[in-house]
């Protein structure tokens, strides 16, 4: 048997003034999303925001549905929004956040992960993810493979 470690590097600040503007700007396109939120049955409403390259914004909410499994979190409404309106510009940053008061940052689901992992290995380009929480402190991962290092990949498909 051989063991080896996977290690996950999170930046920590302790509030948005230690963020760039631009960091803060997302994270409010992020907030502004939970108004959108259709949460009826959990009241856990999520907000994501994704920066691409050219400097655009999108955003998505977590949708829900009484059938639980066919509602869909923030992160992948977002994700998929842009992939359908703007297909060939990469992603670089995607800030994640909540209204309800967490003792830590929210992070996105296993689902989410792999969905965000799925499109920083088709862009091959790291995806910064902004883990935030209005007011009070934020995380930073600089890469989709730190969040989630054994992704599951395409490649293992092809024949």
């Amino acid at each position: 048997m051989q063991k080896f470690e996977l290690i996950c590097s999170v930046e920590e600040y302790a509030s948005l003034d230690e963020l760039t503007d631009g960091d803060k700007y997302l994270i409010k396109m992020a907030t502004d999303a939970l108004a959108t939120a259709y949460a009826p049955y959990s009241q856990f409403q999520v907000g994501a925001a994704l920066l691409l390259e050219d400097g655009a914004t999108v955003s998505g909410s977590n949708q829900e549905n009484a059938a639980y499994p066919s509602g869909l979190c923030a992160e992948r409404v977002a994700f998929f929004s842009a992939a359908s309106q703007h297909p060939n510009k990469s992603i670089t940053a995607v800030a994640i956040t909540t209204s309800f008061s967490l003792q830590n940052p929210i992070a996105p689901c296993g689902a989410c992960r792999q969905v965000m992992a799925e499109y920083e290995l088709k862009q091959n380009k790291p995806i910064r993810i902004i883990l935030a929480h209005p007011g009070e402190k934020v995380y930073v991962i600089n890469s989709v493979r730190e969040l989630l290092p054994l992704y599951f990949s395409g490649e293992w498909l092809k024949k």
